[in-house]
Formats: C-alpha cells, sequence, structure tokens
C-alpha cells in the first residue's frame, strides 16, 4: 500500500469512528444500522480488518452520508489568500468549489459599472447574500439595492453587474454550474467575481 493510499485508509477508519461518535451511537448501534456484526465493525474502525468498497457504500449509507464525503481527501488550500484586482475594487476569497456550486466571497469598494457593454449575460443562475455595506445589483435595466442580511437570486442569462454603494461592501456570490462556467469564459482566471465591473 503506498503512503497515500495509507493515509487515506486511515482517514477513512477515523471518519468512520468520528460520525459514529458524533450521532451518539455505540458499535452496537451502528453494526445494527449496518447490518454487520459488531466484532466486524470494530476491527474496521481499529484497522484490523481490509476495507472493502461494499461495506464502505454500506457504512456510509448507515452513517447517513455518502461513499463520496466518507473517501474525500482533505483539500490542500487549507488556507487561502484572496485574489485581488485593484483595478476594478475587488478582493475575493474561493470558500468553496465543487462540480455543482462555486461559493465566493468578495470585497467591493466601486460601484457597478455605468456602460452595458461591460455587463455580462451568461447561462446558469446566482444567489448572492450581502454581508455588510450595501450593494448594488444591475439586472438589465434595473437597479436593485440590497442591504447588509438582504439576498438576491437571479438567472445570469439576464445581463448584469453587481458593485458596491456609499463604501466599501462584502458578499458572498454563490454560482451553479453553469454560471461558474460563464465567469470562466468570460474572464479568464478572473472567474467567479461577482462584482466591480461584471459581477
Amino acid at each position: 500500500m503506498t503512503q497515500n493510499a495509507a493515509e487515506l485508509d486511515s482517514l477513512v477508519r477515523k471518519r468512520i469512528r468520528a460520525l459514529r461518535v458524533a450521532q451518539g451511537w455505540s458499535l452496537e448501534d451502528l453494526a445494527t444500522r449496518a447490518n454487520v456484526s459488531q466484532s466486524t465493525l470494530s476491527r474496521i474502525e481499529n484497522g484490523q480488518r481490509r476495507l472493502a468498497l461494499d461495506q464502505l457504500v454500506i457504512l456510509a449509507r448507515a452513517l447517513d452520508t455518502s461513499l463520496d464525503q466518507l473517501v474525500e481527501t482533505a483539500p490542500d488550500d487549507i488556507v487561502t489568500s484572496p485574489v485581488i484586482d485593484g483595478a476594478h475594487g475587488l478582493m475575493r476569497w474561493l470558500v468553496k468549489s465543487d462540480p455543482g456550486m462555486t461559493v465566493v466571497r468578495q470585497r467591493m469598494t466601486e460601484p457597478p459599472p455605468d456602460n452595458p457593454a461591460r455587463m455580462r449575460a451568461h447561462p446558469g443562475h446566482e444567489w448572492l447574500v450581502v454581508l455588510s455595506g450595501t450593494a448594488i445589483l444591475v439586472l438589465g435595466h434595473r437597479r436593485f439595492r440590497i442591504e447588509t442580511n438582504q439576498a438576491a437570486e437571479f438567472p445570469t442569462m439576464l445581463p448584469h453587474a453587481i458593485g458596491a454603494e456609499g463604501g466599501p461592501c462584502e458578499i458572498l456570490g454563490i454560482f451553479d454550474r453553469d454560471a461558474r462556467r460563464g465567469h470562466q469564459r468570460g474572464s479568464g482566471r478572473r472567474d467567479k467575481d461577482a462584482g466591480g465591473s461584471s459581477e
């Protein structure tokens, strides 16, 4: 077994035990839910029994999780630094990215662009929550003022842009798969942005 495989094996065993304990279940409780013997489960948790895929599927279901979550490895980017776009008054932190959804935290200082040519439209759906300050969402010819603790949801096929009003604001932007792709096509590595000149 390679070092990486051994580390994943150990991580999965610890995760099974941690999830069981978090539910307040004894070995017997989880063994009953998973329809395995208590001694088998104990040996799995303690590394004395080989992990079999079919057993992992059963244990994941019994633990109210998925196989993917049970075996996922820890991300390399535990600590991230913001991407700073001084020209557009933006600072972005990637919070979460998976195939279905991307979450980005942003600090904006500039208002949305007045020029409609600088607004974007692409397939997808987007949500935003204002964490502090006031954001302006421009959708086509309409402007929406979004205050702290307010949220907005909109289809990204409408030409749109987001900016700050009256000082800096921070937002949490949530993009579905199509919206994220639209941002990636539109701005290269300045993807997933939701503020300044064009979200």
